[in-house]
This record gives C-alpha cells, structure tokens and sequence, in this order.
C-alpha cells in the first residue's frame, strides 16, 4: 500500500552541501570545513543512499580533523550501510564515544544485523531508562531501526511504549498505524488515523493514508469521503487525485471517476496508463466509441500494450463489428500468448464470423492455460452442443459445474438438462430441468423448444 508520511528526511541540498561540491569541482577553493559540517554531509549522502559520495567526504573529513569520535561514528554508519555490520560493530565498540546517543542506535542496528537480537533490546531499554524528558522520541529511534528492517513486532513493541509516554506524538502514531496495517488491525489502524486527524485536521498524509486503508478493505465509499477531505488541504497532490478516480470507478461513478482522471492526466508525466483508466469507464458506461479514442491513444503511447488492444478488442465486439475486433484479439496474442483472456477474446470474435471450429480451438487454448475457467467451459460445452456431440457437450458443462462454486452460470441446468436428455439419461435430465425450473420459470419452455419429443 502506498502511504505518506509527513515526517520524511531531508532532501534538497542545503547552501554546505553545494559549498562541499563547488569544492570538489574545483569551482571553489573553501576547502575547510569543521567537525559538524562534515558529519551533516556525510548523513546527507547517506540518507539519499550514495554511499560512495559519503565515504569520499568522510576521507576528507578525517584529513581536516584526524582521529575525531563523531566522524569514526559515519564511518560505522557507513560500514552499515555497506553491509559490514562486523567492522561496524568494532568500531563503534572500541573507537566511537560510547555515551553518545547515536553510537548506541547505531550499536542497536548493528546487532540486530549480527542476530544478535538479546543485546539489541538490552541496550534499546537501557535507552529508555537513561530518558527523562522525551522517551517517546526515543522510543521512535528505536522503533525506526526494526522497521528497517522489516521486524514489525519489535517495532510495534517500542510504538506502543512510546505511545503511552506520549499519545500526542504524530509522528509516532503515523508509524503505529503503518504497524496495525501490517498486521491486517485495520480498525486499530482507522482508530489510531483519526486519532492523528483530531491532533491535526489538516493533515493531508492522515487523510490519503486512512483513504488506502479503506480503498484497500473496499470501503470505497469512506475512502472517496477521506481522499475529498485530502484533496480540500492540498489540491495539487496528483495521487490523491489517482485514488479518488478509483474510488469512484469501483462506485460505479464513471462520468465522475472520468473527471478525476483527466484531472490527474493534467499533472501526470505519463498518459498512457490514465487513458486505459479512461477507456475503461466509458466502456462500463457502453459508450464504445469514446472507449475507443482512449484506448487507441493509450496504445499509440505504448504499442505493445495488452490491455489497449484487448479494450479495443471488447469494445469493437460489442459493435458487433468481429472482423475488426480480430485484429485486435491477435495483436495481444503476440504480446501475452499465455494470456487465457486474450484467447478467450479471439474466440469470441471468431465466433462472431461464424469460425466455429477455430473458436473451439481458441477456448480450449485458454483453459489448458488456465483450467479455472467456468464460463470458457461452458461455451465449449454449447459448440459442442451445437455440433450435435452431446456426450462431450455434457462434460464440459459439468467441469463448469465443478468450478462454479458461486453459481454464477446463468441457464446452465437448461443445458445439462437437454445433454442428458440428448444422451439417454432421463432421470438425470428431469432433476437438472427441476434445477433450472426453480432458477427461471421458461425454464420448461425452452427445454421442449429444444427436446420436442420429450414426454415429461
């Protein structure tokens, strides 16, 4: 899920930072620079994840100031960052000044990489106990390492200590959250969003992120309710837009989820996705051509783009314009030939020209593709029907019937009930069209409209 933290580190270079590559590019000949600065630009690199750029201003570092505890504490962080917990763990043991507050977050890391687990939380609570006034921040500290490394029940531990220290600690309680989110307590996660949000109403991250939650327990209605309220306090923020768009599709909202994504088409770099967004709706709305233009745009940005062609595929179909569609159904073929879908489509088509033999090869395609395919079953087992093979018409309905848990095949009975009928099965035929009377009273008309010389 993506989510947004209002808490995030630095990331625009300050005035040192460009003074410090001036340096370098020999466009300036300040060259001096004191403990503190360098330990700022050493952070700076390693925050934006160029290990190198920090291990060359950490050199530069130890030749203005040899021997320094704060500078030997980056280059264990860099060790760390490098991988090299061993030396990190040496240095920070033996070298670093041992009282400082980030050796011992360092030592922390250090040993959790080491599965050194008992020591990490030994020193982690002695942390705790030194702090008198601020013991939810380090609580955070704390937890911000675990989360690192994907050890989400330890972090939850020192989130939920903190968090009685101080229940008002925004940024601890957006990481709470992400933890219940974690741990699938969705409305613990809710809870502790709304908490946020009475701390601070204007919170547009609060706000998109307890949209996700809802979006993603498809609650799409609260989570169009909390993405409007996002957008209210920063309008411009693009992917809120996205999932406001997406939240009305899944609402069935199309001519408003259509808005919202032209909006968001306005602020994106990239188009092709947002057309295919387009396209969609106005294909659940039935207008085809309209679908149409926005695929075709979608595939003129992106030519090997299956969803484009399938779209177009569908919508030339529904038009019952099956030679064109063809085209389309083939196209995507190339591109995902193992696509149980596409083939599925082709089929459909296929059918549509009277192809029915190329049909029948194209639908048993995609099932030995993908077995799990009720409906494909079902209009193999109607060719075969049609072909006057009742006997294989008959299995196919009743693989469908197998897969069906949801009884979602609309008149199947009806068709069982003729196969059996076709196929001597009497008894069975008269207990699949009991089935198929109780779904649909025409049911009994249709089967003598099929089987006139029927006797029951």
């Amino acid at each position: 899920m993506n989510r947004k933290l209002s808490f995030l580190p630095e990331d625009e270079p300050d005035e040192l930072i460009r003074r410090y590559e001036a340096f370098l590019s020999n466009k300036s000949s300040s060259g001096y620079f004191d403990v503190e600065e360098m330990e700022h630009i050493v952070d700076y690199y390693l925050r934006k994840g160029r290990t190198r750029d920090g291990s060359k201003a950490l050199e530069l570092g130890f030749r203005l100031h040899p021997g320094n505890p704060g500078l030997l504490t980056k280059r264990a962080k860099i060790y760390l960052a490098s991988g090299h917990a061993s030396k990190a763990y040496q240095i920070l043991e033996t070298t670093a000044s041992p009282y400082d507050y980030e050796v011992k977050l360092l030592k922390i890391d250090a040993l959790i990489r080491l599965d050194r687990p008992k020591e990490a939380t030994l020193i982690a609570e002695r942390l705790i106990a030194e702090e008198e006034q601020e013991k939810d921040v380090v609580c955070l500290d704390i937890a911000f390492i675990y989360l690192a490394h994907f050890e989400m029940d330890q972090a939850f531990v020192y989130l939920q200590i903190g968090e009685q220290f101080n229940p008002s600690n925004i940024e601890l309680l957006f990481e709470l959250a992400f933890c219940y989110e974690q741990q699938a307590e969705i409305d613990s996660a809710i809870s502790i969003y709304n908490r946020i949000l009475k701390l601070d109403p204007y919170s547009p991250e609060a706000w998109f992120n307890l949209g996700q939650i809802y979006f993603t327990s498809q609650d799409f209605t609260n989570a169009l309710n909390a993405y409007e309220y996002a957008l209210v306090i920063r309008p411009e923020d693009s992917l809120t837009v996205l999932q406001k768009a997406h939240s009305h599709f899944q609402l069935a909202h199309y001519l408003e989820a259509i808005e919202e994504y032209l909006n968001y088409s306005n602020m994106a770099a990239e188009h092709w996705q947002t057309w295919l967004f387009i396209g969609e709706s106005y294909e659940r709305l039935e207008q085809f051509n309209e679908a149409i233009i926005y695929y075709s745009r979608s595939l003129k940005e992106q030519p090997d783009n299956y969803e484009a062609l399938t779209g177009i595929a569908i919508c030339l179909m529904e038009q019952e314009k099956y030679q064109d569609s063809l085209v389309f159904s083939r196209r995507a073929i190339e591109i995902r030939e193992e696509a149980p879908d596409a083939w599925v489509y082709l089929a459909e088509g296929l059918i549509g020209v009277d192809k029915v033999d190329e049909a029948l090869q194209a639908y048993i395609k995609s099932v030995r593709i993908d077995p799990d395919q009720p409906e494909t079953y079902m209009a193999i087992g109607n060719i075969c029907m049609d072909k006057g093979d009742f006997t294989l018409a008959l299995e196919y309905y009743k693989q469908a019937m197998e897969l069906n848990n949801e009884n979602e095949l609309q008149n199947i009975n009806i068709f069982m009930a003729v196969a059996y009928y076709r196929t001597g099965q009497r008894q069975a035929a008269l207990l699949a069209l009991d089935k198929a009377i109780d779904e649909n009273l025409d049911s009994l008309k249709i089967f003598q409209e099929l089987c006139p010389d029927a006797d029951f």
